[in-house]
């Protein structure tokens, strides 16, 4: 230990000798660990943290999987990962949750819960929209979850019959309370529903959703689904059923807590059987519920037998898992940050060697004086050591802070295994560039170093020198082709002709539902809305959408044609839109053929419908559309007159060409929740206190969620490849100071090792201008061959990105040109620099050297 703290003692004295280098080295490290730690932080906030309940590892999710003819509507809330080719589910009918409860023996107890819609929460006549969760009586106690201040509820509070309570979040009750405790007991108003809060969930409790996810604002008792989450009708039926009497509406997430003694196996052999049961009677008790004549109807025939796997999976990280759009994001940059890392040892290396130059006679009067090898490889692997640990402590702060820069993970905390990455890293990288430094600055010739001036270094050192800088040169370049190829599809995605015109468009959303409004009364705000935002000053035209295009949501169904003979579709994925008359308007839209929706189009009116371009030659492709018709069924595809037919435009990917899609009058059919979408003068989003403050005429009640304009939403869906396009150019522009610092570094070494023999030269009459091009011949060799072995690399890793560019080739030869040419001018400046130096020495001083 005394030998160490000595060690460490010198290590510190040398370093703050030489300040400025030790300044680059530091800053260095603390980029390149800082990239690895901000994105080692969002995947371990992703991937390996648990739910903040109390023994989460012994929680499990229910999953199914393959073909199931069991169900006849569901809803899933997020990404629950995929079994070989077939996707994995999370949902269950109230039915199946009820069943699998009573014959449970391996688990504590089982809960059922779902997400909900936004909520209305009216406290003191101010109307905000809220996130919600509704959850059985138990869903607090399986998971392991307190109250503070106040309490859950229980199995008592979920009960129709009692009156209504909720549990609010931390946070929220901070932000919309807060934090005042008399909270509790108080009575708020909840989509038109006095109810009662009772507790506030504890501070580390963030749902279960999803690592990285927030918890939801109000948690309601699942027998309140009606009151919450009004029914809505079957499809092709006329009456509103509760979910919780649909045996075949799939709906619930459901966890359990394994007794002490159970297994995950266990468990799912404990429910396989009661599961297929359940659902095949839940199928059986729809069909007897109908007519004859409705049994015969094709959207009421049995499609099969078929009867999904269980799954039952560990609960530990909560209900889903993370996207594959987030997987591939955390992979290439996974590959990003270990290439800067690598140029960032190869780099420090360097300056190693260099520095040794500089200590070389110290080291050799140390092993002449009898100092072991092993004890000066010691004292220098522990400088090296000290430098990695501080970068590594700086590094932390870098990736605190960058970490907010990743599209996920940005709530991710530091706990102990990121300041244990951080240690590992750090140490793995002072032995990677300090150990070959150290061997070969103890490398010795005594009885010659003891002679020589520190211009004598062995040509092995050399040569590493100029292996390293090559290594360099050759990432950096694969990160400046990355860099152009995602800078390239980011432009070209921007390029896009979406179909219609997206400047100057103001969206948001309106929803009568949440104060339980019925349909006429929704179809009276609707009315009101669009006549108070038409007669807006700077507000060109007004429209409704159920649907926003380019916005992530989608709405399909299978679409049938009079006439046809056979019960398949013609259209098996319709995209729905379902549109005021003036959308297409405010959009910008064409019509093409026939005519747009107009105010006669109403409940009264026959219904009818606007296809677009792409439905109009998948479905008649001799090309007489107008006056036909088309339907949601064999038997209903008479519904729909086409009237009209409008310009493709892009639905749900700005990558993929319009899909077929069908518009409905919004006017025919019962509204609960539309978008407004405004046509400005100018900037849209300047618009937003204004139309806030005519909604509050409209209705003060209404709470309106977030405001957005079109092209924010277009600009959301290539969100990713601006993330790669940004972090490839960031660490590319890094990489490529780093090898030019590199290449600096070591032709002023060299430079300045062959003082001497460069001064012969200019004594015996070469010119300046011949020492220029020597010295820049041989860094631009060392260029040349980095360029090589880097286009070789870039070349092999195209097809790893392939799928990610838009418009371009994963070898596009102009982007690779213009890599290779900006690290070829780059590096000849950092080149000349030196050789300019060289050409100015002074042939009578240089011969007066040793």
């Amino acid at each position: 230990m005394t030998t160490l703290l000595r060690d460490l003692r010198l290590g510190v004295r040398v370093l703050l000798r030489t300040k400025s280098w030790t300044l680059i080295v530091l800053v260095s490290l603390a980029l390149g660990i800082g990239a690895n730690t901000a994105l080692f932080t969002a995947i371990n906030g992703l991937l390996l943290q648990t739910v903040r309940v109390d023994e989460p590892e012994r929680l499990v999710r229910f999953n199914w999987t393959g073909k199931n003819d069991m169900v006849r509507s569901s809803n899933d809330y997020g990404y629950s990962g995929s079994t070989g080719t077939r996707n994995v589910r999370s949902t269950f009918s109230f039915a199946i949750f009820e069943q699998l409860r009573a014959a449970n023996t391996t688990l504590t107890d089982l809960a059922a819960g779902a997400p909900l819609n936004s909520l209305n929460v009216i406290v003191n006549g101010d109307a905000q929209l809220a996130t919600g969760y509704q959850a059985s009586g138990n869903y607090f106690n399986v998971i392991g979850v307190s109250a503070a201040p106040g309490r859950v509820f229980g199995e008592a509070d979920d009960k129709p019959s009692v009156p209504p309570v909720a549990v609010i979040s931390h946070p929220y009750w901070k932000k919309r309370f807060a934090g005042d405790p008399s909270v509790i007991n108080r009575v708020v108003s909840i989509n038109g529903q006095m109810v009662t809060i009772i507790g506030v969930t504890r501070q580390d409790f963030s749902g279960m959703q999803k690592l990285g996810s927030d918890p939801p604002d109000v948690t309601v008792p699942l027998s309140f689904d009606a009151v919450f989450s009004p029914p809505t009708p079957l499809p092709n039926a006329g009456a509103a059923v509760p979910r919780m009497n649909q045996p075949t509406y799939w709906w619930l997430q459901l966890v359990g807590r394994l007794k002490a003694s159970a297994s995950i196996e266990q468990a799912r052999a404990n429910f396989t059987t009661v599961f297929q049961t359940t659902a095949k009677a839940g199928m059986v008790e729809f069909q007897s519920s109908l007519t004859a004549d409705e049994k015969n109807l094709s959207f009421n025939r049995r499609r099969g037998d078929a009867v999904p796997e269980l799954l039952v999976k560990s609960a530990a990280h909560g209900y889903y898992e993370i996207e594959p759009q987030a997987q591939k994001s955390a992979g290439f940059l996974s590959v990003v940050v270990i290439i800067v890392l690598l140029i960032v040892c190869a780099n420090v290396a360097n300056l190693l060697l260099s520095r040794a130059t500089t200590r070389h006679r110290e080291i050799s009067v140390r092993l002449s004086m009898g100092a072991t090898r092993g004890r000066l490889v010691r004292q220098l692997l522990t400088e090296s050591l000290l430098l990695s640990s501080v970068g590594g402590a700086l590094g932390v702060l870098v990736g605190y802070w960058s970490r907010s820069l990743l599209p996920f993970g940005q709530n991710a905390p530091l706990d102990w295994r990121v300041f244990g990455f951080v240690a590992g890293v750090s140490t793995l990288t002072g032995v990677v560039f300090g150990l070959v430094p150290a061997f070969r600055a103890t490398h010795v010739d005594l009885a010659g170093a003891l002679k020589e001036s520190s211009r004598s270094v062995t040509g092995s050192r050399s040569i590493l020198s100029k292996g390293l800088l090559v290594l360099q040169v050759a990432m950096s370049l694969v990160l400046l082709v990355g860099a152009g190829l995602f800078l390239r599809t980011l432009d070209n995605l921007k390029s896009v002709d979406v179909g219609f015109d997206s400047t100057n468009l103001l969206m948001f959303n309106v929803n009568p539902s949440v104060n339980r409004y019925d349909v006429d009364r929704s179809a009276q705000v609707f009315r009101q809305v669009l006549e108070r935002m038409s007669s807006l000053p700077g507000v060109r035209s007004a429209a409704l959408t159920r649907t926003m295009l380019l916005s992530g949501s989608t709405s399909t169904s299978s679409m049938w044609r009079q006439g046809q003979t056979s019960q398949t579709a013609a259209e098996e994925e319709m995209f729905m839109m379902d549109v005021s008359p003036a959308f297409f308007a405010t959009m910008g839209i064409p019509v093409q053929r026939g005519r747009g929706f107009n105010e006669h189009d109403d409940m009264k009116a026959p219904k009818v419908a606007i296809i677009n371009e792409a439905s109009a030659r998948k479905l008649f492709p001799d090309g007489d559309v107008l006056g036909r018709r088309i339907g949601g069924s064999f038997e209903k595809s008479n519904e729909f007159e086409i009237v009209g037919v409008v310009r493709d435009t892009k639905y749900a990917s700005v990558r993929d060409p319009g899909p077929p899609t069908m518009y409905r009058c919004v006017l025919q059919g019962p509204a609960r929740s539309l978008n407004v979408v405004l046509r400005t003068a100018g900037d849209p989003l300047a618009m937003t206190e204004t139309v806030r403050a005519a909604m509050r005429e409209v209705d003060p009640t209404l709470p309106i969620q977030r405001f957005t304009s079109q092209t924010e939403q277009i600009s959301l869906r290539f969100a990713q490849e601006r993330l790669f396009a940004t972090a490839y150019t960031a660490f590319g522009a890094l990489a490529l100071v780093l090898a030019c610092i590199g290449l600096f570094g070591l032709m002023s070494y060299n430079v300045a090792r062959r003082t001497n023999e460069i001064g012969i030269r200019m004594a015996l009459g070469a010119q300046r201008g011949t020492v220029v091009g020597m010295v820049m011949g041989e860094s631009m060799l060392l260029v040349g061959i980095g360029v090589a072995l880097g286009l070789i690399a870039a070349l092999w890793a195209g097809r790893f990105v392939k799928t990610v560019l838009y418009g371009l080739s994963a070898n596009d030869p102009l982007t690779i040109a213009a890599a290779v040419a900006l690290i070829a001018m780059v590096s000849a400046l950092a080149g000349y620099l030196p050789a300019r130096r060289a050409s100015n020495v002074d042939p009578m001083e240089a011969l007066r050297q040793q």
